[in-house]
């Protein structure tokens, strides 16, 4: 079966598209569609099936879960974000900020992710320690995606390809540099690259060599390296699972 999405009404509906265009703008002239995907991800990357809490529901509006370790400089893309989501009232936050994630990975070349709308916003935010940690390997990876979040290993290495975008800053996660030579365009070449050895400016985190040295996880990296199709539809199947914990549960 699948998920049964809550009715929304069709001036929600009509107010989301028009989210969505001012959305593709601004992410445009700003140059901020990495900011954008890690603001979406590190919101909905909190949900705990067991305890059914946290999830992509706007807690990330709170000062109080910008401030985990995780979320540093994410407050940036929340005040980005505010002169917009004020002209949209109606939108919840939870809505927001999921439909920014998926207007990112559109805008730079991506997959078109499918985005139901719908998602209520919570009141409060979950505890600090849910989001992955860069310095450890897979079975942190698996603990966290496939233990917590419910998530598939096939998940996990579809969703890393999307490092392909953005950068690490040492001021937010205490590494530096892109993972690509082009870090505004979605494409596979985290996979390609990450293949092809070490080479001086780009990044490689232990949770990227983790990838490599995973007997389940790398015919993975190598089947997005040859085939960008493949990884488009895969990437697109698990930032749809991963924008909808929680939500919608068939």
């Amino acid at each position: 079966m699948g998920k049964s999405y809550p009715k929304v009404s069709e001036d929600y509906q009509k107010d989301i598209q028009k989210a969505r265009r001012k959305l593709k703008a601004l992410i445009f002239e700003k140059q901020c569609a990495p900011l954008m995907l890690r603001l979406a991800w590190h919101s909905a990357g909190t949900f705990d099936v067991k305890t059914k809490t946290g999830g992509p529901f706007g807690t990330m509006k709170h000062e109080a879960e910008q401030k985990h370790e995780a979320n540093r400089g994410l407050d940036i893309a929340v005040n980005l974000l505010e002169p917009l989501k004020q002209q949209f009232p109606t939108i919840t936050y939870a809505d927001f900020y999921q439909l920014a994630g998926v207007v990112a990975v559109e805008i730079t070349g991506g997959p078109d992710v499918p985005f139901h709308p719908g998602r209520e916003d919570k009141a409060d935010p979950p505890p600090e320690g849910r989001l992955p940690d860069a310095t450890k390997g897979s079975d942190h990876l698996r603990d966290l995606f496939v233990q917590t979040m419910g998530l598939t290993d096939q998940d996990i290495v579809a969703l890393s390809g999307a490092h392909t975008l953005g950068r690490c800053h040492k001021d937010r996660s205490g590494f530096e540099g892109p993972w690509t030579s082009n870090p505004l365009h979605f494409d596979n070449s985290y996979f390609t690259e990450l293949l092809g050895g070490e080479k001086e400016g780009l990044l490689r985190l232990p949770t990227d060599k983790a990838l490599l040295e995973d007997s389940a996880f790398r015919p993975l990296v190598e089947k997005y390296a040859k085939d960008e199709d493949a990884f488009f539809a895969d990437y697109t199947e698990a930032h749809l699972k991963l924008s909808e914990l929680g939500f919608a549960d068939a």
